[in-house]
Formats: C-alpha cells, sequence, structure tokens
C-alpha cells in the first residue's frame, strides 16, 4: 500500500507576521521617502507582499477560508483608499468595519445550522470531536454543551468588537497627515506595525479565555482527560 503524502501545514506566526506585518511596516516607514520609492509605489510594494502571500498560502492549501478572504478584501480596500487619496477617516471606518463584520456574523451563525464558534473552536485536526460527541451521548450532557457553546459564542464576538473599537482609535489616533503624502505612509506602516501589540494581542488573549473555557467544559461534561479530547500526534 502506498504512503500517504504527507499533509500541507499552515505556514508558522512567524512566516505570517514576517509578510503580513514586519516587511510592509518596514516599506512603509522606511521607504516612502521621495528618494527611495515615494509614497505612492511604497504603499503599492508594501501591500504586494501579504496579497501574494495569500495568494502562495491558498494556492498550497488547496482552501480558503472567511478570514483569508476578509484578510484579502481588506488589503484592497487599504490600497485602494490610500491610492485615491481618499480622507484617512475612511481607513479608520474599513479597518473597524472588518472585525465587527466577523463578530456580528458569529453572532447571527448560532441561530443557523452552521455556527461559526464550531468551526473557530472545534476544529477536527485537533480535536477528537467523534469521541467527544460519543462521551457527550453516552453521559447525557448535550444541551449542557451547547450551552457553553453558546457562552463561548458571546465571548469570541466580544473579541472581534473590541478588535474594532481598538481598530478604529488606532487609525484615527495616527492617520493625521494628509492621504498621498510621505508623512502619510509613513503613518500607515506605523498602524500597521502596532496592531499586532496593541490590537492582535490582546483580542487573541481573548479568545484562548473561551477557548480555555470551551475545554473545561468539555472536560467536565464528558469525562475525558485532555490528551483525550485533543488529537495527540
Amino acid at each position: 500500500m502506498p504512503e500517504q503524502a504527507p499533509k500541507e501545514q499552515r505556514h508558522s506566526v512567524v512566516t505570517n507576521l514576517l509578510f503580513n506585518i514586519v516587511i510592509p511596516t518596514l516599506i512603509l516607514t522606511k521607504l516612502s521617502s521621495a528618494q527611495y520609492l515615494g509614497p505612492h509605489y511604497s504603499i503599492v510594494i508594501a501591500l504586494a507582499f501579504p496579497i501574494a502571500f495569500g495568494i502562495y498560502d491558498f494556492a498550497k492549501m488547496g482552501k480558503a477560508n472567511l478570514f483569508s478572504i476578509l484578510g484579502f478584501v481588506s488589503i484592497l480596500l487599504t490600497g485602494g483608499i490610500s491610492l485615491l487619496e481618499l480622507d484617512a477617516k475612511y481607513i479608520a471606518i474599513k479597518e473597524a468595519a472588518i472585525p465587527g463584520l466577523i463578530g456580528i456574523a458569529v453572532l447571527v451563525s448560532q441561530y443557523t445550522r452552521f455556527p461559526l464558534i464550531r468551526k473557530l473552536m472545534l476544529n477536527e485536526e485537533f480535536i477528537d470531536l467523534e469521541r467527544v460527541n460519543t462521551a457527550l451521548a453516552l453521559r447525557q450532557t448535550q444541551s449542557e454543551f451547547d450551552q457553553a457553546l453558546v457562552k463561548s459564542t458571546y465571548l469570541v464576538a466580544m473579541s472581534f468588537f473590541l478588535s474594532s473599537a481598538l481598530n478604529y482609535g488606532l487609525a484615527k489616533y495616527i492617520l493625521i497627515s494628509p492621504p498621498g503624502t510621505e508623512a502619510y505612509s509613513a503613518e500607515l506602516g506605523k498602524m500597521t506595525g502596532l496592531s499586532f501589540p496593541v490590537i492582535a494581542l490582546p483580542c487573541t488573549l481573548f479568545m484562548m479565555g473561551a477557548l480555555l473555557y470551551l475545554v473545561n467544559r468539555i472536560k467536565k461534561l464528558t469525562g475525558l482527560e485532555m490528551d483525550e479530547v485533543f488529537r495527540v500526534k
């Protein structure tokens, strides 16, 4: 029997940060002056890195997800607004709109057949869902588990709403120069660079809290140990 080809792995956090934040930030902050790329070309080249990386990642994995698409649209909107030299308030609105829409989608989806919380928190690659569902059925705790999912939904949605507010505030605080200028490009780079520590870290901690809550509820409601809940490779 022929050996199975190893499954493609997602890029590491370091690689993602490098292409999506570090390189674009350095280009915008260091190369946007007239003696280098200029404000317009620096924006185009800086945005080319995350766009090209997103396309490559999609081609490598052979599948897309909602958040990759939203990230791609976000990058294109940022570039379009900047190159058209529209008022910086539109950047702030866009920065707030993307996570805000995700938060609303997470809340609304819990009333559908395909709640997003399951895709976000209950990934079959890491959690043995068959074992968890079997244990829930045996202990007749499915309803309590569903309640835990609802609470997790609110926690995850709150993390996106927090991101929305922080995104808007950061953009309004940093983007003060006229669009199309060297200073504006540098500010855009600064905003991109600060988005990780100021926005991503608090929201990631918030989502980790929601995940820990859900895992603890799974352990209690199923009687399974941690190494039985998660797939050990």
